[in-house]
């Protein structure tokens, strides 16, 4: 369970960097929750990983990181170097992402959700808070709602404010992708939006991320 991790914690890493099959080493969490726009895979969607100091280097990428009961608790995936070795940077995908794409691995496709719009990339800042009546920064802005999408069927518009999704409270644009994505398709969720200074609650269908 890579929510448990935390930074200190000792972790090993298993790879082949430079051809060296086998190799382990040792480490600990540096942070948990890592983003950065160099480690997103695809832009806009943020992904949260362990960052450790255990030596990671060229061919260790898809190897097991470890807690020190032998747990694989992420899959080691980057290095930020200037020199093009490991310099006590090296990031994990955590295990607990990777366990709810394994059905989709064993079937030969990883099935996504999508409801069809562009939210700001940038954090809330005070003043839009203020704008929307808020009384701290939270959410995620519609700045689009193309036409044929679930979300334009369900009446969503832009500069709707998502307050929740399914439940669930957004307090960042990424929380809003995240949950999206790992929806099935064909699943009815509400969304609670903050429009005009108003709260609605609109039914979206969740369709299928052709990627």
């Amino acid at each position: 369970d890579s929510s448990q991790m935390a930074a200190g914690d000792w972790v090993m890493a298993i790879g082949n960097p430079f051809g060296f099959s086998n190799t382990v080493t040792v480490g600990v969490v540096s942070a948990v929750g890592r983003t950065d726009p160099q480690l997103r895979p695809v832009d806009g969607r943020d992904l949260e990983m362990i960052q450790t100091d255990a030596a990671i280097n060229r061919g260790n990428s898809g190897g097991p990181l470890l807690n020190v009961r032998g747990e694989v608790v992420g899959i080691n995936t980057a290095i930020v170097s200037d020199q093009g070795g490991n310099i006590g940077i090296g990031f994990a995908v955590p295990i607990h992402l990777v366990k709810e794409i394994l059905p989709g691995l064993r079937n030969g496709k990883v099935v996504r959700g999508r409801i069809g719009v562009n939210v700001s990339a940038l954090p809330m800042s005070e003043a839009d808070a203020k704008e929307y009546g808020l009384a701290k920064p939270g959410g995620a802005i519609v700045i689009d709602v193309p036409k044929g999408g679930p979300a334009a069927a369900a009446g969503m518009k832009a500069d709707d404010l998502v307050l929740a999704f399914n439940g669930k409270p957004i307090t960042r644009s990424d929380d809003l992708i995240s949950l999206v994505t790992r929806t099935a398709p064909g699943t009815v969720v509400p969304i609670k939006v903050m429009r005009a200074g108003k709260e609605l609650t609109l039914s979206v269908k969740i369709e299928e991320l052709d990627l």
